[in-house]
């Protein structure tokens, strides 16, 4: 017989729930909310994982998988997309029959232009680059810059953040032979509630981290409910990272932003000491989005070894993060003219000062 298995999930931020057996009681560990049996038993917590489980088959079904050979990469594209490459290593990737493990994304990012623009952009980026190699970004190159969709988590959350430090100011005077010197400490508190919105986090794996959160922010006005058909002429990659996964760092960037709004409060002391800040997150919304980016990458021979350069252009606003290869030729040419001209003038310095 089957097992069936019911996964109960917080009724403040959806994230999932544990039994204390200490406390008797359902704990969230993401917003450190406490509820009772008796509270579970009006959530739809069964209806809601039914209901993705439909959708995910229904996801599943309308796509297709990619599988590269060479460099391990996968990614989705829907039925009717063929793709002939590999956009990480430019070699031909093969069709696997079916996708596993995939969860329909809930928003969308649409590409906001096509891909003659991203070459465009990506050409004036490059084009100040003075010590790129000659075949950097060639027409072969450029012809292999792909537009995908990546896997990110966008959360917002409604939080009541609390600080606690002591500040201190200091006053000195002199009066006759005396100097006198006053020292005042404050016991400074700070209360506030903060709505953090679209706070975009990287659900691919940490290889990769660095490059897409490095073309971030994406408007908050250009999502949308997912649809399929925004797919068609694009691949999207698979999310490799659960929510549970990103709930530490997603929590920390919310403590660090209140840590710096309620610091700021804190004026008119000479010195404050490091304060002790406290947030309890009071409802917290998670959704598993697909944004745009034009993926380029360079392969540039090095001695007997080959490196690539993977560079990500943000497929709305066009901004481009990635490390750019360097021409030693042309480094050591420059290094070479500044040489000689400076011997040149040292030389001349030196004759005029003989």
């Amino acid at each position: 017989m089957a097992e069936t298995t019911i996964t109960y999930k917080c009724p403040n931020c959806d994230a999932g729930l544990t039994f204390d057996a200490e406390k008797q009681l359902f704990v969230c560990d993401f917003c450190i909310s406490e509820f009772t049996e008796e509270d579970l038993k009006n959530t739809s917590s069964q209806e809601k994982a039914e209901k993705a489980e439909r959708e995910n088959k229904e996801f599943s079904e309308g796509i297709n998988e990619y599988h590269c050979s060479s460099c391990g990469a996968e990614i989705i594209t829907d039925k009717s997309t063929v793709a002939d490459f590999c956009y990480y290593c430019h070699n031909p990737v093969v069709l696997a029959d079916r996708v596993s493990g995939n969860m329909k994304p809930s928003k969308i990012i649409p590409f906001a232009f096509d891909k003659d623009a991203a070459k465009e952009n990506f050409f004036r980026f490059i084009k100040k680059k003075r010590f790129l190699p000659k075949d950097y970004f060639s027409a072969d190159t450029a012809e292999k810059i792909s537009g995908v969709y990546f896997p990110f988590w966008v959360t917002d959350a409604d939080t009541l953040a609390h600080l606690d430090t002591i500040a201190h100011n200091v006053r000195k005077w002199r009066a006759g032979e005396y100097r006198y010197t006053e020292i005042s400490n404050f016991a400074v508190k700070r209360s506030g509630y903060i709505h953090f919105e679209d706070i975009t986090t990287s659900a691919f794996s940490e290889e990769d981290k660095k490059m897409l959160e490095g073309i971030l922010p994406y408007p908050m006005d250009a999502y949308r409910d997912f649809s399929m058909p925004y797919l068609l002429g694009y691949s999207a990659k698979k999310k490799d990272m659960e929510r549970d996964m990103v709930q530490c760092e997603v929590r920390d960037r919310m403590h660090s932003y209140a840590t710096t709004l309620l610091r700021g409060t804190v004026r008119g002391y000479g010195k404050v000491d490091t304060p002790s800040v406290a947030i309890n997150i009071r409802s917290c919304h998670w959704e598993y989005s697909l944004l745009p980016i034009w993926i380029l990458t360079y392969r540039k021979k090095k001695r007997k070894k080959e490196k690539v350069y993977t560079y990500a252009m943000n497929g709305n606003t066009g901004k481009i993060y990635g490390e750019l290869p360097i021409s030693i030729p042309k480094v050591l040419a420059l290094a070479g003219a500044v040489f000689g001209a400076l011997t040149v003038l040292f030389t001349l310095i030196g004759r005029f000062l003989l």
